[in-house]
């Protein structure tokens, strides 16, 4: 009798790849929990009723089987601070509209945002977790993070100019805020506007005479000195925050009677991306991650449009190498690929 066939093994689902290896020191990791703990309160200024909250806050769902992680409280804390944040802004811009508030709001608990919120306070090391490759990404976003420049907001909100956020990032912070929120019996007002009263205490005794007493009060009140504005700060504001880049392109193109057109080519592990206006080459950005290609082009070339490559827009005149550069690109990275497909060798071109 013929033995069965042999069973093909079942196939797993796979997540993201990961990045290529990088001599990168890996993020480190607070054993004591007692002292991660006492860390998240130092830096919140706020003491947890229930240090179960804190413990989960602080715990990645690789962690363990049967460890509780922070997603349920991570649901929580993005719903906690979209509505804590929708009041700030309408409290302190009178004047605008719900388009311009949406989008303020969606700026300040972007994943971008509130992933540096977790870079600058260094929160990760404080999370359990077991995911060598989530160390690696996370690693690989601090060091990009350490070389943007300090308090710059032009492109956070849609993702920086090299490496995408790690959602886990934005996570902890949110699960953080949602352990607090939670700890208060779903406070709205002591999350946003006071973690404790005893940080507030003590600036009045040493920041506070008796001729701008009622001035502090007003600030303390209206959110000007209190924690948890603090540790978002800085905060995306109406006069900081810039549109999309690729929706400012695009808007700066029809304003001309003009289109930009994206063409994307791959070199190596890099994705490269050319912006195209009136056959006119006038941006190019590049990054591992596709998305992040295509802002750079996008911030790239808006920049030269309103500079050196003014006159494509209002002229229109090019010198076609732009189409020429990119067919040919394309065409390359075409034969490249039919080329590994069929085990031919590897073109070249002269």
């Amino acid at each position: 009798m013929a033995p069965p066939p042999a069973m093909k093994p079942a196939s797993r689902k796979r997540g993201p790849p990961a990045p290529d290896p990088v001599e990168l020191p890996p993020p480190g990791f607070v054993a004591d929990r007692a002292e991660a703990a006492a860390r998240v309160e130092r830096l919140l200024r706020y003491q947890f009723r229930d240090g179960r909250l804190l413990e989960e806050a602080l715990t990645h769902q690789s962690f363990a089987d049967d460890a509780v992680s922070y997603q349920r409280l991570e649901f929580v804390g993005d719903s906690a601070l979209g509505l804590a944040f929708s009041n700030f802004l309408y409290l302190t811009n009178p004047t605008l509209g719900p388009g311009p508030l949406s989008t303020l709001r969606a700026a300040n608990i972007s994943t971008e945002k509130l992933a540096r919120v977790a870079v600058r306070h260094d929160l990760y090391p404080l999370l359990r977790r077991n995911c060598p490759r989530l160390d690696l990404l996370v690693g690989q976003f601090i060091e990009t993070v350490k070389q943007e420049p300090e308090d710059d907001l032009s492109t956070v909100p849609y993702g920086g100019s090299v490496v995408k956020a790690p959602k886990v990032l934005a996570d902890i912070v949110e699960a953080i805020a949602a352990a607090v929120y939670v700890d208060c019996k779903f406070d709205l007002e002591k999350l946003w506007k006071r973690l404790t009263w005893l940080h507030g205490l003590q600036e009045i005794r040493w920041t506070v005479n008796t001729n701008n007493i009622k001035d502090w009060i007003n600030n303390f009140i209206y959110g000007k000195r209190l924690v948890t504005r603090w540790l978002f700060e800085p905060i995306i504001t109406a006069e900081t925050i810039d549109e999309q880049p690729v929706t400012m392109l695009h808007e700066l193109c029809q304003k001309h009677g003009k289109m930009a057109q994206f063409k994307t080519w791959q070199k190596g592990g890099m994705t490269v991306v050319n912006v195209f206006v009136a056959g006119e080459l006038v941006g190019i950005g590049s990054s591992e991650q596709k998305v992040i290609a295509k802002l750079n082009a996008a911030r790239d070339a808006t920049r030269k449009l309103a500079g050196a490559k003014k006159q494509v827009l209002t002229t229109g005149v090019g010198n076609g190498l732009g189409d020429e550069i990119g067919e040919l690109r394309e065409c390359k990275q075409k034969l490249n690929e039919q080329c590994s497909r069929q085990n031919w060798p590897k073109p070249i071109f002269k």
